[in-house]
């Protein structure tokens, strides 16, 4: 059985919810800008980096290994 990893959208949205941890919003529009304003500091090779997985590559080694 090859190994599952989480989704490419996991690790972004947990980037993404890191600086929220502890914080509370007086209002799910507040939340949304703070969410925003988070994403808007990444850089595109982050995002990248954060949405993408070689699976390709992955399998590859995988398979080698048997």
């Amino acid at each position: 059985m090859i190994p599952t990893r989480p989704s490419a959208g996991v690790n972004l949205w947990q980037a993404l919810k890191k600086p929220l941890k502890n914080q509370l919003f007086s209002s799910l529009q507040a939340l949304r800008e703070r969410i925003q304003e988070i994403f808007d500091q990444l850089t595109f090779e982050q995002v990248i980096s954060l949405s993408s997985y070689n699976f390709i590559l992955e399998a590859l080694f995988y398979a080698a290994s048997y």
